[in-house]
């Protein structure tokens, strides 16, 4: 996919926020940490962030500041005065967002291939971050401009993004307990027999910096996978997300020896099982990315408690390749 034309914004740079909150200490508290009291009483915001403000004397305590170990007894006031500033020095860009849902707290995009998520080394603008910045522009007071999670360049599909702190704060501890439900939809090269979970750490690859793998000492990973339907040389697969490392589905199937089609950082060197059709073997070269959808997503909203869900269609390349597949089935 061709990005449009970019147009930067020129949006104020001041944009800040007043934060005012008070709380007083129970005696059920007595001995514990300020720090600890403080994540319990202000639960909107993330314990490191009232570390910081502790230290910084933005959250003080009867008035005082106070070091974040020290042990409150109860009784006593806790307050926070603090100003939210821009979380990073990034640009603003008019970028078109494909965006499902918003309202005050939260916006869930369904993201197109060849758009990356968060500026980097050679991405540094572009980026799904840089669009929701045009967009809106408050979230510069938001970590990563409320981007919770992330999808690879080249994965589409649904994806939920923080327009608050409490919000982000919310959303991280959903995805910490993995109680955001994340389901996949990719085409693998192979016959895949069965449904099954794939519970293999993941780190970085050991000579080849710019993979994961599954490596010992690695990061807890667990995918879930069953088969929706199976063609010649290739498996529709249904895959749920445990947690969220970098790459994890592609890496977990590649693991398993069926790494997803088109897939060129996976898997190796082009190949196609014996008696596809010309048709087919074109379609699958020309392919460039990988076969993954983040297909559906569900998740508590942070204001309302209530259980929200979206689905996203199978874009037209993917559906494509499975017509393609399809086709192969039929002329048998």
């Amino acid at each position: 996919m061709e990005q449009p034309s970019i147009k930067i914004s020129e949006q104020p740079e001041d944009i800040s926020t007043q934060i005012d909150r008070s709380a007083e200490v129970s005696v059920e508290h007595c001995g514990r940490r300020l720090d600890q009291v403080a994540s319990e009483l202000f639960a909107d915001f993330s314990r490191s962030r009232l570390q910081q403000w502790i230290k910084q004397g933005q959250l003080t305590v009867n008035g005082a500041q106070w070091q974040p170990k020290q042990k409150v007894l109860g009784g006593e006031q806790l307050n926070i005065l603090a100003v939210l500033e821009a979380e990073g020095e990034w640009i603003a860009e008019d970028i078109p967002l494909n965006i499902v849902y918003e309202d005050e707290h939260l916006l869930v995009i369904d993201k197109t291939a060849n758009f990356v998520v968060h500026p980097a080394a050679g991405n540094y603008s572009g980026t799904v971050l840089n669009a929701l910045l045009f967009h809106c522009p408050s979230l510069k007071l938001v970590p990563r401009a409320g981007i919770v999670h992330r999808l690879d360049k080249d994965t589409t599909g649904l994806m939920v993004v923080a327009k608050t702190l409490e919000a982000h704060t919310n959303l991280v501890s959903q995805l910490q307990a993995r109680s955001v439900k994340r389901v996949y939809q990719a085409v693998v090269n192979g016959l895949v027999t069965g449904s099954g979970i794939v519970d293999q750490p993941i780190g970085r690859h050991p000579r080849q910096r710019i993979k994961m793998a599954v490596v010992a000492g690695g990061k807890e990973a667990r995918t879930h996978y069953s088969v929706i339907k199976r063609f010649q040389g290739h498996s529709h697969l249904q895959l749920k997300l445990e947690t969220g490392r970098t790459h994890q589905i592609r890496v977990h199937m590649s693991h398993l020896g069926y790494p997803l089609a088109g897939d060129s950082l996976y898997s190796g060197r082009f190949k196609i099982h014996k008696g596809a059709p010309l048709t087919l073997i074109d379609y699958l070269r020309n392919f460039s990315r990988q076969a993954l959808h983040a297909a559906e997503l569900a998740l508590i909203h942070p204001a309302t408690h209530e259980e929200i869900s979206w689905v996203s269609p199978l874009p037209k390349d993917f559906q494509a390749l499975l017509s393609q597949l399809h086709n192969e089935q039929d002329e048998l």
